[in-house]
């Protein structure tokens, strides 16, 4: 079982759509989480630790999770999936995006 944890700013669209969209994938756990103050779901050391991988979904995101976490994150694969904040959750696009994404860096194959 691959433990996936999904990080976005807000814990509202991206990190909550990649978590859903994984969910029925064999072989996977996810959860998400935001980086932000007001996140709906703040991100936990207890995730971090928990994560086998760990998906950000800008640049910006990776650094700052460095930064709050530090040593937490020693010895985790962290993936950046450049996906811009331009999408609401589960919007046909924003799945259209992360699926091939998510299936390359997770190696799956769903057909």
């Amino acid at each position: 079982m691959i433990n996936a944890l999904f990080i976005c700013g807000k814990a509202r669209k991206r990190s909550t759509t990649a978590a859903d969209i994984t969910a029925g994938w064999d072989g996977f756990q996810a959860d998400f989480a935001g980086l932000s103050k007001d996140a709906d779901e703040q991100l936990s050391i207890e995730q971090i630790e928990w994560a086998d991988v760990i998906f950000v979904m800008e640049r910006r995101q990776k650094s700052r999770l460095t930064t709050l976490v530090g040593t937490t994150l020693k010895g985790k694969r962290i993936i950046c999936l450049n996906i811009p904040d331009n999408y609401e959750y589960m919007q046909k696009e924003l799945i259209d995006l992360l699926t091939p994404k998510l299936m390359s860096h997770l190696r799956v194959n769903l057909i």
